[in-house]
């Protein structure tokens, strides 16, 4: 039931393991700091932003990802080469979490990559993302590659088909490209539209770990976020309820999750972390699996987890 019979690739970012068949590992949680909107931003254009209440976010965000077992990873969003070389300064001096450069044009991306791999950060970077809408594939994994880029999230979409199949059809016309970069982590984000068609998706991600057995997930922030915005007041007033239980879902058939901004760290962790719980506890039914002591089920059930590995030695 929770199993696949292709081997499914387990990659490694830094400290953070994802990947692998379904209730081994949690799904990795990866937030972001400095997008539109972010309290702790002050002035995109000068590259001033709140140091100190940052540092205390990414402090409380390491926590919470130690308290509930579920990994951490953060995303700075940034417009600019320049801006993105101020953030990235400031997130190594002050955190050892990973992290990603989360830019849209394909242009300025490259250059923040260049920057990391002259800092020599390549191991603890996530590249996000490579996408069907770049206009030069090629030349991008041969850069990054030469660059000794590790770690990419590449985007499927299809704009002929936006269903489930239509993003594994897109897999299968990047993945030729994607793959001559020899990175040792390709992430498939399977794009998100809006809150309901997260199950289209959560299907995809399905599809491509039959299929290719690469770690898979999403944003479903953009969702719920989404949905948010349009329901007026009774968006306000239910989105907390509404934004845990999309990443509780979506964390059944995912290996990362993009959740939004670090202020939902509260609600996210614990319901992805019981999500998780819940996937581990079919794994030890179907195939006896127990995971080890930084687990969610070990974290948050370890009354749980002490009853399974009694029940594996009888």
């Amino acid at each position: 039931m929770v199993s696949y019979e292709k081997e499914q690739k387990v990659c490694r970012i830094g400290p953070v393991k994802l990947g692998g068949q379904p209730g081994e590992n949690p799904p990795l949680l990866i937030g972001n700091i400095f997008q539109k909107g972010d309290v702790m931003l002050e002035s995109r254009k000068e590259g001033k932003f709140n140091r100190e209440g940052t540092a205390e976010r990414l402090a409380a965000l390491k926590a919470i990802s130690e308290e509930t077992g579920v990994p951490a990873l953060v995303a700075m969003v940034a417009n600019s080469a320049d801006e993105m070389k101020r953030y990235v300064d400031f997130f190594v001096e002050t955190s050892d979490l990973p992290f990603a450069i989360d830019i849209w044009v394909e242009k300025v991306r490259m250059e923040a990559a260049r920057y990391i791999a002259e800092l020599g950060l390549q191991d603890r970077v996530l590249y996000n993302s490579i996408t069907p809408w770049d206009k030069d594939l090629e030349g991008q994994v041969a850069e990054l590659k030469s660059l000794g880029i590790k770690h990419v999230v590449v985007q499927v979409f299809d704009e002929h088909d936006k269903g489930p199949a239509g993003r594994v059809k897109s897999l299968k016309a990047l993945m030729p490209i994607v793959e001559k970069g020899g990175f040792q982590s390709i992430l498939v984000d399977t794009s998100v539209m809006n809150l309901p068609t997260i199950s289209l998706s959560l299907k995809a991600n399905h599809l491509i770990k039959q299929q290719f057995g690469l770690p898979c997930g999403f944003a479903p922030s953009n969702g719920s976020y989404m949905w948010r915005k349009s329901a007026g007041d009774r968006g306000k007033a239910q989105f907390a309820a509404v934004d845990a239980g999309v990443h509780a879902v979506s964390a059944l058939l995912s290996d990362f999750l993009l959740f939004g901004p670090l202020s939902g760290i509260g609600r996210v962790f614990p319901a992805v972390g019981a999500a998780h719980a819940m996937m581990t506890a079919l794994a030890f039914e179907e195939r006896g699996f127990i995971p080890d002591q930084a687990h969610p089920l070990a974290k948050m059930f370890p009354d749980v987890l002490t009853q399974f590995q009694k029940e594996g030695e009888g």
